[in-house]
């Protein structure tokens, strides 16, 4: 069956509010929100609800995507009923229902995603299919109505992404990881340390420990590369080679090792969002926005770079709080009734995509980010 394609409909009246609901499910979280965008671009909102599975993915190091999928599945319809409930909402009082339909572990994609499509089909609603990297892309519109366009620095478990946000649907990507996204390098040097999953939280904890983090040189990735793109393979396994190169591995070490990657790992970002913002302020010069979300972007030292590179240049930088900087649903209800007010909405056949690039045309064209049958990866 082909991809079913997004269809337009009235929209919403200038000025009136839009009431979604939304839901997902990409990845370890399960999560449902109810989003009311005001026709001033204000966002309102009404009841959230995220349960992680932590504990679940804790004895394996990671995440499994079968334990993951089950728990989505077990927990999707219930989401839904305790944020109506706590808005106190009946499903006529919607105008769309959301969800993540790309991309992510597919299986976890596809509770959200057919939980969504019942629920449309039941209340008579519009269906709307949501990239979870739009999602991310559109959050900082839910702590204040920033006009387009800004330069986004997406940077999660999953994914690192440099993106110019110009619109809903309308975003250009600068660069991208060519191998790991910057979590997990973040979740493998965690674990190469023995500390517990998820990892990122757990490495920058043991950095702050540390004594001396110049003790452990490690190799500062794509060092001759001009490009905005990034790379974390080799510096997951240079992590590793020190930590087995140490004789007797102490707390000390350990914290130092921590701190080390740590820096390593915000440099990397930094440089290259730099690069980023110079080739994005030529364009763009009187937008001088950096928004950074995602799980890593709640990282102290990752921040800190980060304002560092846009204060030399003239950008404000926002970080949405952290309970929208990682996974959540009420990103995913803002991106769906950004798109309903446009008058955007999907056929009840729109499949689950566990690939889905925000910028379809820059990943298809490079070849160092690769394709397969699914699509390009970035």
């Amino acid at each position: 069956m082909g991809m079913a394609l997004s269809h337009t409909h009235p929209g919403a009246q200038e000025g009136q509010p839009v009431t979604v609901l939304g839901l997902e499910s990409s990845c370890d979280d399960s999560a449902a929100a109810i989003v009311r965008l005001h026709g001033d671009g204000r966002a309102e909102v009404l009841a959230e609800r995220v349960i992680n599975q932590n504990s679940d993915h804790a004895p394996f190091g990671g995440v499994v995507p079968e334990i993951a999928a089950r728990s989505h599945a077990e927990r999707m319809d219930h989401l839904a009923r305790e944020v109506m409930e706590e808005a106190r909402l009946e499903f006529g009082a919607l105008d769309a229902i959301a969800a993540t339909a790309g991309p992510g572990l597919i299986g976890g994609v596809m509770a959200a995603l057919m939980t969504a499509k019942g629920l449309a089909i039941g209340a008579g609603k519009p269906l709307i299919a949501v990239n979870h990297l739009e999602g991310h892309a559109l959050s900082p519109r839910l702590v204040e109505p920033l006009p387009f366009p800004w330069l986004l620095l997406l940077v999660s478990g999953g994914h690192t992404q440099l993106v110019s946000v110009e619109g809903v649907g309308q975003m250009t990507r600068l660069g991208s990881t060519i191998d790991d996204a910057a979590g997990e390098a973040f979740d493998k040097s965690a674990k190469v340390l023995g500390l517990g999953f998820p990892g990122g939280p757990a490495l920058e904890k043991l950095a702050a420990e540390a004594t001396d983090p110049s003790r452990f040189p490690l190799p500062r990735m794509l060092a001759h590369d001009k490009s905005c793109n990034f790379s974390f393979a080799g510096l997951k396994t240079a992590v590793k080679r020190s930590y087995d190169a140490v004789e007797a591995p102490t707390d000390a070490n350990r914290a130092d090792l921590a701190a080390a990657a740590q820096a390593a790992i915000a440099a990397h970002l930094a440089e290259r969002t730099g690069r980023a913002l110079d080739l994005y302020a030529a364009h763009n010069p009187q937008a001088r926005v950096l928004v950074a979300a995602g799980g890593v972007a709640a990282n102290t030292a990752v921040r800190k770079a980060l304002i560092r590179e846009a204060e030399t240049r003239g950008f404000r930088t926002l970080f949405p709080p952290l309970k929208y900087c990682t996974d959540n649903a009420a990103m995913i209800a803002l991106a769906g009734a950004e798109r309903f007010r446009l008058g955007i909405s999907d056929d009840l056949d729109v499949p689950a995509r566990a690939r889905w690039p925000l910028d379809s045309g820059a990943a298809s064209d490079d070849p160092l980010l690769g394709s397969g049958k699914k699509g390009p990866k970035a």
